[in-house]
């Protein structure tokens, strides 16, 4: 007798809460193997394949392409065996996922997730729901029309005793953001678990809820309906990490024009040696590097809730990549540790597996420093906003022939303009000037990296 087996989405790790399906693998009906990937789904990190960790007939989907699901959602039922005398993809016998019938699983993990045997299978413990307080014998209110289910759980709120039905960290986070009481809230899941679409609701209604003392109601203004484009996987996550790198660093930049035409002699002789290519932002990636080690409070990040400044021993630099997704940073691991051929050879690898789409949400994550070449664009200068929660990123304008004053000389050399994004609360102009300065040294004369660190 086959057994359906429910697949949820799995935590992808770094504390992603929701993820949007791209593309379905598997159609029901179809016949899948253990560790086989069924759905392709973007976070905010990278688009990933789900493997699915039982093996048999796929006998449901939930969520068609483009619709986003939170962790712990189911994403389809298998059902694990062949029921005697029925046909695949009909309908078979459920039974509870976590039964004991001594199947094989997969021994591909996603956090939390694997079925090596029956007591890997996690289930998510739902918090019981809220009691619902019985509404005491009272007069009417004095309103004639009564608001909304939903308006009235915002502006009056039902204050209840006992746990909070929610599960999403996602959802708990909306609802501080705009002040809603979970307790007030109804939730449509199972066993009243308070949903994403629960949150929104209330706020769509608390946005639109009528005035009852407005005498006099202005006319609604005739705007013009525009294209409307949402918020989320990459785009979503680039907008909130720089709207709370905004709102929480206080942040500073200093500029210089550096003559880089002995940069790119350097790098040009490096190549002409033969062996791997050098590119341009590798030579940066070291520079970095080198000036990290004299001025380590730039490699550290801020830890509000104590009060304290984090100096992180380990330099992992971060690199602003362009993709048709929109804009990803690949991290370089132990840039500190690693020459320029292999820093070039590194970033070559990680901006492929960008534009293929195929970067894993680890390579996206962990960076201490970014380094930001806007010059790729054909633009000069820039005033690059810090990402969170790092404390400092440096920008690089285009190499471009400009006049400049060379040994005494007016001649026409490659310049470049620096912009440097510095967290004010880790150090003061000081440090941050003595930082570009050492940059910028470096690109003019490349020897002063053999005195480096």
């Amino acid at each position: 007798m086959a057994v359906v087996r429910e697949f949820a989405l799995p935590d992808l790790g770094e504390g992603l809460t929701e993820a949007e399906i791209v593309r379905w693998m598997v159609q029901v009906g179809d016949v899948v193997a253990i560790d086989q990937p069924v759905v392709e789904v973007e976070t905010a990190k990278a688009v990933v394949e789900v493997p699915c960790p039982y093996g048999g007939v796929v006998t449901a989907r939930f969520g068609e392409e483009g619709q986003t699901l939170d962790v712990g959602r189911p994403l389809l039922t298998v059902a694990v065996g062949t029921p005697d005398g029925q046909a695949p993809g009909a309908p078979v016998a459920a039974a509870p996922a976590a039964s004991a019938d001594g199947d094989s699983g997969s021994g591909n993990v996603l956090v939390g997730y694997g079925t090596s045997g029956p007591a890997a299978r996690r289930r998510r413990v739902r918090p019981a729901p809220a009691p619902v307080a019985t509404a005491p014998a009272a007069a009417p209110p004095p309103a004639p029309v009564p608001a909304p289910a939903a308006v009235a759980a915002v502006t009056a709120p039902d204050r209840r005793e006992g746990p909070v039905a929610v599960i999403s960290p996602l959802v708990r986070r909306r609802a501080r953001e705009h002040g809603l009481d979970l307790r007030a809230l109804t939730g449509s899941g199972p066993d009243g678990l308070i949903l994403r679409s629960d949150v929104e609701r209330a706020i769509t209604a608390g946005s639109t809820a009528p005035v009852a003392v407005a005498a006099h109601p202005a006319p609604a203004a005739a705007a013009a309906e525009g294209t409307r484009i949402p918020l989320r996987g990459i785009r979503g996550a680039v907008a909130e990490k720089l709207g709370r790198s905004r709102r929480e660093i206080p942040d500073a930049t200093c500029w210089v024009d550096a003559d880089a035409t002995e940069l790119l002699a350097a790098r040009a002789a490096m190549n002409a040696a033969g062996g791997p290519k050098v590119s341009v932002l590798a030579l940066f990636a070291r520079i970095c590097a080198a000036a990290l080690a004299r001025y380590p409070e730039l490699n550290s990040t801020v830890d509000t809730e104590r009060g304290e400044i984090v100096v992180l021993p380990e330099v992992h630099i971060g690199f602003a990549a362009q993709t048709d997704r929109g804009l990803v940073v690949p991290v370089v691991r132990d840039a500190h540790r690693l020459s320029t051929e292999e820093l070039s050879a590194e970033i070559g690898r990680l901006t492929e597996a960008a534009r293929s789409g195929g970067l894993t949400p680890a390579q996206l994550t962990g960076g201490t420093f970014t380094l930001n070449n806007y010059g790729v664009f054909g633009v000069d200068g820039s005033t690059p906003i810090i990402n969170h929660p790092e404390a400092a990123m440096l920008g690089v304008g285009r190499i471009t022939p400009k006049p400049w004053v060379h040994q005494g000389q007016l001649a026409v050399r490659q310049v470049v303009q620096l912009s440097f994004t510095f967290d004010h609360r880790v150090c003061d102009g000081g440090t941050a000037g003595g930082f570009l300065r050492f940059v910028a040294d470096c690109v003019e004369q490349p020897a002063v990296l053999l005195r480096a660190v």
